[in-house]
């Protein structure tokens, strides 16, 4: 697997530093605890799930204090039942404290996106078919919601517009059908993968008709997409499907057996259930 962008998440935790210390110290930390004060924690889930992101821990520790020791026990990719020790941070107690928020927000958001990608992943197992995610990403984060999804066994779809190309209804419109939409975009970016999105199984027969290498559903019912596989079966069988628009997991599994390639959902990243995990100090 794509291991996690180090750069691109250290911008991130920049920014979340950044705003927590935008008006001045961490006030209720200088207040109670002694500058010379030691501390031993430990990232603990209080649920289960598929945890991510777990490089952040390390990560933003060593951003803000060179000094704090952190201990992994757990991989990115894990399931985990609540109460699991996922790393020990230890070290001066200050600055654990102060970086406490900015690395759990990192590290629920992404288990949060990992374990709701394992739900879709178990939901299609056996299938042939993947769940893929979608541009549908807070800006800035991208990669890391990428990688989340790859930690819960989805697969990427572009990460830019630049890496593939996809003809949408607007683009359709503006030269007037999906095979010359297509035909220019071959023509224009030739070493680029191409996916083309249909609304009908007419136009599905047309664009067919060139071998594109990926073709996007959108919006067909069961019934229809299964119509879509035999035709593409037919006419393409190297052409790839994906069924999109409105996918639930509780019709998953049922586009999946038609026979499609994929399933492209966006609520993968738009809309995130957080993981609940926690810091917790020893005590003593």
């Amino acid at each position: 697997m794509q291991p996690l962008d180090k750069e691109a998440t250290l911008r991130l935790i920049r920014i979340g530093l950044e705003e927590d210390f935008a008006h001045g110290p961490d006030a209720t930390t200088e207040a109670t605890i002694d500058a010379d004060a030691v501390l031993t924690t430990h990232v603990v889930p209080r649920q289960p799930g598929v945890v991510a992101g777990l490089d952040v821990i390390a990560w933003i520790m060593q951003e803000i204090s060179p000094e704090i020791q952190v201990t992994m026990h757990a991989n990115d990719g894990d399931k985990v039942a609540p109460g699991t020790k996922l790393a020990t941070v230890s070290g001066p107690a200050r600055p654990i404290l102060s970086a406490e928020r900015t690395m759990l927000n990192l590290l629920t958001y992404a288990s949060g996106i990992a374990t709701q990608t394992q739900q879709w992943t178990d939901a299609l197992a056996g299938t042939g078919a993947k769940v893929r995610d979608s541009r549908k990403t807070l800006p800035g984060y991208r990669d890391f919601a990428k990688y989340a999804v790859r930690c819960g066994g989805g697969v990427n779809h572009r990460m830019s517009l630049g890496d593939s190309a996809l003809i949408k209804d607007n683009h359709v419109a503006g030269v007037g059908s999906v095979a010359e939409a297509y035909r220019r975009t071959a023509e224009a970016f030739p070493d680029l993968p191409r996916e083309v999105e249909v609304d009908t199984l007419a136009q599905l027969e047309e664009v067919l008709a060139l071998h594109p290498d990926l073709v996007m559903l959108d919006n067909f019912s069961v019934d229809t997409t299964r119509q879509a596989v035999e035709l593409r079966n037919r006419l393409s069988p190297n052409t790839r499907l994906e069924s999109s628009g409105g996918l639930s997991l509780d019709v998953a599994r049922a586009y999946a057996e038609t026979g499609v390639d994929f399933l492209a959902v966006g609520a993968l990243t738009h809309s995130v259930r957080i993981l609940d995990i926690g810091l917790d100090a020893e005590e003593g």
